[in-house]
């Protein structure tokens, strides 16, 4: 039968505490019972020696101070110890044996009853500090349990001096304020894709029952007919942005070096911007990722500046050797306190007027994934007033800036 062992981290603890206590009780019992053993009968010895002439001869010694011990008498040579010296000597080595078995026998007693009330002592002194050791942990455990989809903001908060324990529970706050956020955010995302795939789909019932109803002209056929198609190629764009955003948040599965000026430099070319003042600043960069993402990461950054911009305003592209994208538009003006909603998905600056070309506020949110992806840093601001518009930067991982750095002829 296996030995019992403890079924609680309490109990482990009580049970390691407590026989390291013991085995260092009963270490120091056997330390001081050895070392006080080994001069106990020299010194009884002496005292002994010293008043046993004095019980010989029938006197009452002193109680206290005993006498000094004296020095032995050389017996000259060849003179043997008279009777009397040796009597003396076998009462003294008797009495000395006597008197040190009794003293190691009381010292071994009293030792050995000491040690047992410390081991109790111990063993619940173990017991009720790994009690206040493990009470975060109880918190802690109790919290979790407790947690569901609907209580999120609940968090520990320990209230203890710095250590582990206190590190624990601080991380677990964290954690939790991710999950919270990122629970938000996969509600928001889960109602505003619904809504955005319901609508075309109400756009579309709505054509086919009431502009095909009784028997229409050609011509409202010919309008009905180009209004679904519209909204049948708003639905595959919406759905192809969605699963980009899904393929984004899986990581990447496979790396190359692209460079990436020359590849904003054909999204560029690609992108309609008639009417705007273009400004690209291409220095070489060259990365490590995946170049379909990083087709579509500068290709949506350069489509939003196009669609949020004004007539006649400005597009900016560039790109440094120390790693950093930059794209930046003119445009209306934009709250900063609005940018970082902006970047999660189906956020617009402005309610939806279901206008051609008006997209499907996908735009940086797949941006922001496909960055986060490459380990790319994202800042966004906007630009102040008159200009107006926004600016996003990535900082990309500075590993491939330094490789790419020395790359570079001389």
């Amino acid at each position: 039968m296996p030995p019992a062992v403890p079924r609680t981290e309490r109990g482990r603890l009580t049970a390691l505490y407590g026989a390291l206590l013991l085995l260092a009780g009963g270490a120091l019992v056997a330390l001081v019972y050895v070392l006080v053993g080994q001069g106990l009968y020299a010194s009884v010895s002496g005292v002994v020696s010293t008043v046993s002439p004095a019980l010989r001869a029938g006197e009452t010694p002193e109680p206290y101070p005993y006498r000094s011990p004296e020095p032995a008498r050389t017996v000259a040579p060849g003179e043997g110890p008279s009777p009397e010296q040796l009597r003396a000597y076998a009462l003294t080595r008797n009495l000395s044996g006597a008197v040190t078995e009794a003293a190691q026998h009381r010292l071994l007693t009293v030792s050995l009853i000491a040690l047992a009330v410390f081991a109790v002592l111990s063993i619940w002194l173990a017991w009720w500090m790994a009690g206040r050791v493990l009470r975060p942990l109880a918190v802690i455990t109790g919290t979790a349990r407790r947690l569901s989809g609907e209580n999120l903001d609940e968090r520990i908060g320990l209230d203890a001096p710095p250590g582990e324990l206190k590190e624990l529970a601080d991380t677990f706050d964290a954690m939790l304020d991710r999950m919270e956020h990122l629970v938000s955010a996969q509600r928001r995302f889960a109602a505003n894709a619904a809504h955005e795939l319901r609508t075309p789909l109400a756009v579309q019932r709505a054509a086919a029952e009431i502009g095909l109803a009784g028997d229409p002209p050609p011509e409202r056929v010919a309008r009905i007919r180009a209004k679904l198609i519209g909204v049948a190629d708003a639905s595959e764009h919406l759905i192809e942005s969605l699963l980009l955003l899904a393929v984004s948040e899986e990581g990447l599965e496979s790396t190359e070096r692209v460079d990436l000026a020359a590849l904003a430099a054909a999204e560029l070319e690609a992108c309609p911007h008639q009417g705007l003042t273009v400004e690209p600043a291409l220095a070489p960069l060259t990365v490590t990722g995946d170049r379909a993402l990083l087709g579509h990461l500068v290709r949506n950054l350069l489509t939003n500046a196009v669609r949020h911009n004004r007539a006649g305003g400005r597009l900016a592209l560039a790109t440094s050797a120390d790693g950093e994208l930059t794209v930046s538009n003119t445009g209306p003006v934009i709250d900063p306190a609005d940018v970082p909603r902006l970047l999660e998905p189906f956020r617009r600056r402005a309610e939806r007027r279901h206008t051609p070309g008006e997209g499907a506020g996908l735009g940086l949110s797949i941006v922001a994934s496909i960055a986060r992806a490459h380990g790319a840093e994202l800042t966004a601001w906007a630009n102040p007033a008159p200009d107006g518009g926004l600016t996003v930067r990535l900082r990309f991982p500075a590993a491939d800036t330094r490789r790419q750095g020395s790359a570079q002829p001389h």
